[in-house]
């Protein structure tokens, strides 16, 4: 029987042939990958974030295609059309990029609202509609984005339904000295990237889910999960709070999201239940998307990170 600990290190063995560092991101990615989710990865340029996409994508044995998202993007190029054929005289659909296992969409904030709706369909209902036509999307799918959080010229802001569909928005910092280091002479005098292969299935995964299924969540965690999130609502409240730093908290996907995602991340560690302290682990990543700051927040410079810190601050810990 695999082990979430086996699974996990067999795949990060492999991504690590192209990849130094950013343990923790791809911790959260492979969470991602069991519990379902789609994933934001926000960093400066040349951070490794397509890299490491499609490094996963490899690792996994499953279907990549990766979409550039620009200003001129139509929503044909990201789902597909109806094209004529000329010997029936009949349309017939051609299926677009989005039609595979892991879906990179390459600085997403790019491209404009026609675009995002379209593959707004395909991140909720895994789903796509071409021609009037109802056309399901490959099991598993997953939708990996990123965007540039310094260039906004040229970029149109996610809207707000849209980022809610994220299971996590992760940050990717940059790497330390020493794994700087390591890939200066790893592949400082290299022309290609090294070859990975895959050591995973898209079946294994969705059999592994089985298992991720079986962890056990308490009620006491389970009610300490809704705290959280309806601890974020609080703060926005207006009768509460004459200097509110929050429009709006996390919506009730934010509840199931560190529900699946706690289970997962639980099961990946070798745990059979869901402690309160991965849960706060967890928070920032599946939270910070979710609540909308003021503009009284943004002048003061507080980061949607300090809120859900300060939500946990407030928020009582269940004794086991």
């Amino acid at each position: 029987m695999l082990t979430g600990p086996a699974w996990s290190q067999k795949l990060r063995d492999e991504i690590g042939k192209a990849v130094i560092g950013q343990d923790a991101v791809i911790e959260r990615l492979l969470v991602a990958l069991l519990a379902n989710g789609h994933v934001l990865l926000e960093g400066m340029p040349g951070l490794a974030k397509t890299l490491l996409v499609r490094s996963l994508g490899t690792a996994l044995g499953v279907q990549f295609e990766r979409i550039q998202f620009t200003p001129d993007l139509l929503p044909s190029d990201v789902v597909g059309t109806m094209i004529f054929q000329p010997k029936s005289g009949e349309f017939s659909a051609h299926r677009g990029p989005i039609f595979a296992n892991l879906v990179l969409a390459d600085e997403i904030n790019r491209a404009p609202a026609k675009v995002q709706s379209a593959l707004l369909e395909g991140m909720q209902e895994r789903q796509v509609t071409i021609g009037g036509q109802t056309h399901p999307l490959p099991r598993p799918f997953f939708v990996m984005a990123t965007q540039n959080p310094i260039e906004q010229e040229g970029t149109y802001p996610l809207p707000e339904a849209q980022t809610d569909r994220f299971l996590f928005k992760l940050i990717v910092d940059y790497p330390s000295s020493e794994e700087e280091s390591s890939m200066m002479q790893r592949w400082g005098q290299m022309t290609t990237q090294p070859e990975l292969a895959p050591v995973s299935s898209g079946e294994e995964l969705l059999a592994l889910r089985a298992d991720v299924d079986r962890v056990h969540l308490s009620a006491s965690v389970q009610g300490y999960i809704l705290a959280l999130v309806r601890g974020t609502r609080v703060l926005a409240e207006r009768e509460t709070n004459p200097k509110r730093y929050l429009n709006f908290g996390a919506s009730p996907r934010a509840s199931l999201a560190l529900y699946q995602a706690g289970r997962a991340i639980a099961w990946l560690r070798g745990q059979d239940y869901l402690s309160p302290s991965l849960v706060q682990e967890l928070a920032p990543d599946v939270l910070r998307h979710r609540i909308g700051l003021t503009y009284e927040a943004e002048a003061e410079e507080i980061t949607p990170d300090k809120i859900v810190q300060q939500v946990i601050e407030r928020t009582s810990v269940p004794v086991a």
